[in-house]
């Protein structure tokens, strides 16, 4: 009886042990830091962003120089200089406001210089993530920095295709 038991015990291990997921998190900061490309480019995005900005402080400057000259000349002016006056720093007000959301706006120069010199370094680590991850036979990486991003999961755990027939749809993704 005991080695019946003992036949059941190890068998319905063995069978959990197989269905058993295998996760892993990893630290892409940490990793993210340990990458010399990815130092060189927080640089030259910073060299970038500083060089703007004071581009933009120069201009913001220029219009509040403007704008003293023109309260302190209002006195001697007409109405219609008035109006030119003021005409002319609104418009390079807005010059400037515009100059500022094209640099660093979220669809700015900045956002997609950065997007551009970052991305290969992050498909990189991903590369590697998913290389590390197909080795050891881990099913999903989760990364410790983030809410809930999954950086890799095995493709037979992915029911994407049976929600969509459950919804009516037909999936264009083909499996492995």
């Amino acid at each position: 009886m005991k080695k019946t038991i003992f036949i059941l015990f190890f068998t319905l291990v063995t069978v959990t042990g197989a269905f058993a997921q295998r996760f892993a998190y990893v630290d892409s900061e940490y990793i993210l830091k340990q990458m010399p490309e990815y130092s060189s480019a927080q640089k030259q995005i910073e060299a970038l962003s500083v060089s703007w900005q004071k581009e933009v402080d120069q201009r913001f400057q220029e219009i509040d120089r403007l704008y003293k000259a023109y309260q302190a000349d209002q006195v001697l002016m007409t109405a219609d200089m008035k109006k030119r006056r003021e005409a002319e720093i609104a418009d390079k007000e807005k010059t400037a406001k515009d100059f500022q959301r094209q640099k660093f706006g979220p669809d700015g120069e900045l956002a997609s210089k950065s997007n551009a010199i970052i991305k290969p370094i992050q498909d990189k680590m991903a590369k590697a993530i998913q290389a590390v991850a197909e080795n050891e036979n881990l099913d999903m990486v989760f990364d410790k920095n983030s809410e809930v991003i999954m950086l890799y999961a095995n493709p037979r755990y992915d029911k994407s295709a049976d929600v969509l027939a459950k919804l009516g749809l037909k999936s264009t993704k083909t499996t492995k």
